[in-house]
């Protein structure tokens, strides 16, 4: 059912498993330049063709964009427990985001004065996939931090539904998350459109959220032209735990992954004995079998699930780490004092009592995270990711005098004798300027 290895024995075929390279197919790296190129030259008239060819949805261009009235209705449309569900989240949610936020400043030292300007982007697109269920969790993971940041223009696309009636949540979401520009489009057309605008939909500056091979492939052929925010991979969850662990905890947060889909990835590390490698396994073939998305899980098991026993816990630590992944839950004797140890991870849930799934609701930080071992340079969505800085530098006449000098023998040093002259000039200058005053 799942892979199962001992550590330091099966240290080879253990990174091996970490190493499968998840590689996207030539073809599909073709067929998406060729859906960017129809979306550059085709404007919304290739959109509708592609939604057509795609997601088998006959749209008409008056229907690309939503009307904020249907978002509204969507909103009153839903019942009190999900209003209640949804806005408590958003309120955790902006409650942690709002730590974020950064402050310009400003430095002077008599010879300069150097601010570092920190300001919101203008325009941010948020892709928001069909998958095999809507995901209003992502439509607030994504605009609130952006709202945060005071971005202007807010646009939401989705991939329009066969049945209408799945879509309100998503639109209900985007009403509560005050996004007026939501349009029925998805796959890498929708990336397209971002990055080069068309009749009904204008460009933007950054496109972020989740998606499958083609929305990924478009992001990351779309960078430079568009700001991204990363490459979503597959969702994946790395348990720690020692003999204190309860086993049908542990295998239900390995199985709150691996239902994503047959793709995701589900580990546990551990320095437990057999009979708790044997219980777990136990406990995840009976959760499995009752599982509405069995078939997903069993896959997902098969083909990206390890267990993994090691002798201590500080080599399991240690593998953790080689391993960085999206999420890791520590469930240890002293799951704090565990954690302290984990530096490559998109976010830790510590201890018994803090599943994955609630991180990804309702605590308040973000489940937009770097996938297969990116954890290890780059970080969870933030406000940081909606902003951008610029410095501001005043050379005072003071510092041109104090400065110039090792500015000028800097530049000459790299032989770039026009900067400085740059700096020589105005010294030439301000010198004349002393005596004949």
């Amino acid at each position: 059912m799942i892979r199962r290895f001992v550590y330091p024995r099966d240290r080879q075929a253990i990174a091996r498993f970490f190493d499968m390279a998840r590689s996207h197919d030539a073809r599909d790296v073709r067929h998406v330049e060729k859906i960017i190129e129809a979306v550059r030259r085709g404007g919304d008239r290739a959109l509708i063709d592609l939604t057509r060819r795609f997601d088998g949805v006959q749209i008409r261009k008056g229907d690309l964009r939503v009307a904020p009235e249907k978002l509204e209705a969507a909103w009153r449309a839903l019942g009190p427990q999900q209003r209640r569900v949804l806005s408590l989240a958003k309120r955790r949610i902006e409650r942690f985001h709002r730590r974020q936020r950064r402050r310009s400043w400003t430095l002077r030292d008599g010879l300069a004065c150097l601010t570092q300007r920190y300001q919101p982007l203008e325009s941010v697109g948020i892709y928001v996939p069909g998958f095999l269920a809507p995901l209003p969790s992502t439509v607030l993971m994504n605009a609130i931090p952006a709202t945060i940041a005071g971005v202007r223009r807010l646009v939401m696309v989705t991939p329009p539904p066969r049945d209408p009636d799945s879509a309100q949540i998503i639109f209900a979401a985007a009403h509560l998350c005050k996004i007026h520009e939501v349009y029925q489009v998805g796959g890498a057309q929708a990336v397209a459109a971002l990055a080069f605008g068309a009749e009904t939909l204008p460009r933007v500056d950054k496109v972020v959220g989740p998606g499958g091979v083609y929305v990924t492939l478009a992001k990351r052929l779309l960078y430079g032209r568009i700001d991204i925010d990363s490459l979503a991979g597959p969702s994946e969850i790395l348990v720690l735990a020692d003999q204190s662990a309860e086993p049908a905890w542990v295998a239900a947060d390995m199985i709150s992954q691996a239902e994503h889909g047959p793709d995701s990835a589900a580990l546990c590390i551990h320095c437990a004995d057999e009979l708790f490698e044997d219980c777990l396994l136990a406990a995840l073939s009976r959760q499995t079998s009752s599982a509405p998305r069995r078939g997903h899980i069993g896959k997902s098991l098969r083909s990206n699930g390890a267990i993994i026993r090691t002798a201590t816990l500080e080599q399991a630590v240690e593998l953790a780490n080689q391993r960085a992944p999206e999420h890791l839950a520590v469930m240890t004797r002293r799951p704090r004092r565990a954690a302290a140890q984990i530096l490559n991870a998109g976010t830790i849930f510590v201890g018994p009592f803090s599943p994955e799934a609630i991180g990804d609701y309702t605590a308040g930080t973000n489940h937009t995270l770097p996938t297969g071992g990116a954890a290890r340079f780059f970080s969870p969505l933030s406000v940081d990711d909606f902003m951008r800085f610029c410095n501001v530098v005043e050379i005072t006449r003071r510092g041109i005098e104090r400065l110039g000098p090792a500015t000028i023998a800097f530049a000459e040093m790299e032989g770039l004798f026009g900067h400085a002259e740059a700096v020589r000039i105005r010294r030439k200058s301000l010198r004349a300027r002393m005596k004949s005053s």
